[in-house]
């Protein structure tokens, strides 16, 4: 059996100059005046007041802390997405120009020189937007993966394989990992039986 030490059953702890018999009075008379909580802590204690009045404060502290820092970091992260975006609207601005150049009535370019200047604007687009991370996903050929695909219908097939994609309709777009639109494609049933 192990002993018990002075200092754990009644020795007197110099951290707190209240003995055990000072507090079994005070919660004494606190039950036969019914002035405990459900606790048994004596109401209207001085002691047990500061330390209640010191926790809402710090919980009230953390409360407006948490806040704030909730705050400053909403506000921060739409700063953030404005300035992207003003970034790739400022690139897509030499885009405009180049379209209103095209489009403007005093150009006189003859209908070959309207095209090559159109390839020569959707080239200068796509590079931006390649630039940016933005990918085309055109699965022709390949098999149908509905991470990756939307199937619009599905047709048989004498040449293109069961559950492969025979056409792809509309090409879809992803953003570095993240898929922006899905490829709308037509599936292969296989051959007709």
């Amino acid at each position: 059996m192990s002993e018990v030490r002075d200092d754990q059953v009644g020795g007197e702890d110099p951290k707190n100059s209240e003995s055990i018999d000072e507090i079994l009075a005070g919660a004494a008379d606190a039950a036969a005046t019914g002035t405990s909580d459900s606790d048994g802590f004596a109401k209207g204690s001085p002691k047990l007041e500061a330390e209640i009045a010191e926790l809402k404060d710090k919980n009230l502290r953390l409360y407006a802390e948490f806040d704030n820092f909730r705050r400053r970091t909403a506000k921060e992260s739409f700063e953030m997405m404005v300035t992207a975006n003003a970034k790739l609207i400022e690139k897509l601005t030499d885009v405009l120009d180049n379209f209103n150049r095209a489009f403007d009535p005093q150009n006189k370019a003859s209908a070959e020189d309207f095209e090559k200047g159109m390839k020569l604007i959707f080239g200068r687009f796509k590079d931006i937007l390649d630039g940016e991370g933005l990918e085309e996903i055109d699965p022709s050929g390949t098999e149908f993966d509905p991470n990756l695909h939307e199937a619009l219908l599905q047709q048989t097939s004498d040449t293109v394989p069961e559950n492969h994609v025979i056409q792809t309709v509309s090409k879809g777009y992803k953003l570095k990992s993240k898929i922006l639109k899905h490829a709308k494609v037509i599936v292969s049933k296989g051959k007709e039986e």
